[in-house]
């Protein structure tokens, strides 16, 4: 069986996601993979360089999954892990985290979204935008944080 590869295929990856603006126009969705204890927190804007807040009644994160093993690849990921409406993940213990945000879940006209970490420098948060809705080779790819 012959296999592809992943970038401009399936996906595009951010690799150092906290804070960083991330263009939805051409995927169906982004996962945020974090690690250790943070809270991670998803705001909106309309444009690029404009002002990134939560829109009135947006509260897109019902569920999320986590990792005991904290990223490394040698423990399962668990059933969804439900929470009450929120456009924020808190974290309390150094386990893996993944959150998914699809764009149908995004209000009419916003098309960029940021995932904060509150500690940043506390572990990772790489962005996975997936199910592209136009394959590229990875050379013709768009910038998707600009």
């Amino acid at each position: 069986m012959a296999g592809m590869e992943f970038l401009g295929r399936h996906g595009i990856p951010v690799l150092a996601a906290s804070g960083v603006a991330i263009n939805l126009s051409g995927c169906s969705g982004v996962t945020f993979f974090g690690t250790n204890d943070n809270t991670y927190t998803l705001t909106l804007s309309k444009t690029f360089t404009g002002s990134y807040s939560q829109p009135s009644g947006w509260n897109p994160i019902t569920h999320y999954y986590t990792n005991a093993d904290n990223g490394v690849g040698t423990g399962a990921w668990s059933d969804k892990v439900a929470q009450a409406a929120s456009n924020v993940v808190t974290i309390a213990t150094d386990i893996a985290v993944a959150i998914t945000l699809l764009v149908s879940m995004v209000p009419d006209t916003y098309q960029y979204v940021k995932c904060t970490a509150s500690a940043p420098g506390d572990g990772l948060l790489v962005a996975v935008l997936h199910d592209l809705t136009v394959q590229r080779k990875p050379v013709n790819l768009a910038k998707i944080s600009a």
